[in-house]
């Protein structure tokens, strides 16, 4: 077998338009490709799609620093996420507050941003579409 890797797929169920909008602002991600339903080349089988979809995303994919996240509107079937974080790895504290800070906007703090043993400051939030969020300090400097 051979992997090409695996990438995060976000269905949000209706909101990944302001999903993506939020975090442009909030961790500086990029969209790289956006397709909405009303502009597949194949149209969706009957019965698929709820009243009112067709303007909502199909496809998306959007970057996060170095990494590719994949998203959509779903089918209107998003049943929220459950026992999956997204990791985001940043350069230094200030960056660390600044991104907590923004993805906890409209959120839920599950974990204040503290010192652990693997870094200068890691904590964890709930976005307001249901993603968890591990936020650390990408090393701790020696010392």
């Amino acid at each position: 077998m051979s992997v090409m890797g695996v990438q995060p797929y976000l269905d949000f169920s209706g909101r990944c338009d302001e999903a993506l909008a939020f975090y442009r602002e909030a961790i500086g991600a990029e969209v790289l490709m956006l397709m909405r339903f009303n502009q597949s080349p194949e149209p969706m089988p009957p019965g698929v799609l709820p009243a009112r979809f067709e303007d909502k995303v199909m496809h998306a994919s959007f970057r996060v620093g170095g990494s590719t996240l994949m998203a959509s509107d779903g089918c209107g079937n998003g049943k929220g996420f459950s026992g999956v974080s997204l990791s985001l790895a940043v350069a230094d504290e200030a960056a660390a507050d600044r991104a907590f800070a923004a993805l906890g906007d409209g959120g839920t703090v599950t974990m204040p941003l503290t010192k652990t043993f693997w870094s200068p400051k890691f904590g964890m939030v709930r976005d307001r579409f249901g993603v968890d969020w591990m936020v650390s300090v990408a090393s701790c400097p020696p010392g």
